[in-house]
């Protein structure tokens, strides 16, 4: 079986390989005010995590771009507020400032060499909106020099066995900024004030899902590795952390977290989680990118629009689902949901500012399995 490769958090199994015709993306559904889902903004350049920004706004990172923009939630205008970054991922806003997540660099096409890191690549950017960036964190130094998942990191070529390092979420807490690092299989802890980086969380392998209890993982190492992708606040200063699973269905988790990092609850039986939020009643909103997409060459009349899915999961355990076409970063606010979607559409073929921020009210899920 062919394991999930950390450095490639964007799509399901096989659909990296697929190819859809070109052409512009549609939007999620139709985009009158009545529907379930509806438009906010268009034009973004793979967009990922969304977050709060200052009022009627959010803020949300462009992957493809190299930007961070904010959006308006009254009138859908899109206002850059940073630029030039190494693929952001992650964002948050807290107290005047930005915390973004970069990513690692794609990887190389086939038999091309690799490429040297950009720069400011797998860090965490501090910056004011208006474009000033005050500090860069290099987390991939800290991966380096703590490995807090104690897999293997090179092999005997010298050359990394896997991701190193590829902060995909971001979480800014009073004192702390919380990072759910893909490549590290971590949730990284920065000290504000001093911006010391420790480790926070490190969820385990999954070997108790078919398909993961004899994985082919890093030397050494069997089992599904579990990345973490989304990171998000809940009641009672609990934290919540998605983690993929390596793909494998059912394989994917969130971790409920006391402030301490010690874990207080797990939800299983999840596939893919690619971005996570929470409401104030405690309600998770989980995000599976690629769910529907298919393993080789679409048939006839096949819809990007039908990729994506996302999962609601009560308090009670109960759980339904809604499409949402290619949804990564989710933010519960005001009794909706907004979701980053066609979120990897430049993977399939499609124009790369085919993303959208969409608003998911709650009239779009359906039971699970109904």
């Amino acid at each position: 079986m062919r394991r999930w490769r950390k450095t490639a958090v964007v799509v399901a199994a096989g659909a990296a390989v697929v190819v859809l015709p070109a052409g512009p993306a549609g939007a999620t559904g139709d985009h009158d005010h009545g529907e379930p889902v509806t438009t906010v903004a268009g034009g973004l350049d793979g967009p990922r995590q969304v977050s709060d920004y200052r009022g009627k706004r959010v803020v949300v990172a462009e992957s493809g771009s190299g930007e961070v923009s904010s959006v308006s939630l009254r009138s859908g205008r899109v206002e850059t507020l940073l630029s030039g970054l190494a693929t952001p991922q992650g964002v948050d806003f807290d107290r005047g400032r930005l915390f973004v997540a970069t990513g690692e660099a794609p990887p190389p096409e086939e038999g091309a060499p690799p490429a040297e890191p950009a720069p400011g690549a797998s860090s965490l950017v501090v910056a004011e909106p208006g474009g000033r960036v005050l500090e860069t964190i290099d987390l991939l130094a800290y991966e380096l020099a703590a490995n807090p998942d104690g897999q293997l990191q090179f092999g005997p070529d010298g050359a990394p066995v896997d991701a190193l390092s590829n902060p995909y979420a971001v979480l800014a807490q009073k004192r702390r900024v919380l990072v759910a690092d893909a490549g590290a299989n971590a949730v990284l802890s920065v000290d504000r004030r001093t911006g010391e980086v420790s480790t926070f969380f490190v969820p385990p392998l999954v070997t108790d899902v078919a398909g993961c209890e004899t994985a082919e993982n890093n030397p050494g190492t069997v089992g599904c590795d579990p990345v973490p992708t989304g990171i998000a606040a809940g009641p009672h200063g609990l934290v919540y952390v998605s983690t993929l699973g390596a793909e494998v269905p059912g394989a994917g988790r969130v971790y409920v977290l006391s402030p301490e990092g010690q874990v207080v609850h797990v939800i299983d039986g999840l596939t893919s989680p690619t971005g996570l939020a929470v409401d104030g009643h405690g309600t998770v909103y989980v995000s599976n990118v690629g769910e529907g997409a298919p393993e080789g060459e679409p048939g006839e009349g096949f819809d990007p629009a039908d990729v994506g899915e996302v999962t609601r999961i009560s308090w009670r355990g109960e759980r339904s689902t809604a499409q949402v076409t290619m949804p990564t970063g989710l933010l519960a606010r005001d009794g909706d949901l907004y979701a980053s979607a066609w979120s990897v559409a430049a993977f399939l073929g499609l124009p790369a500012d085919s993303g959208e921020l969409v608003r998911v009210d709650r009239r779009a899920f359906t039971p699970a399995g109904g």
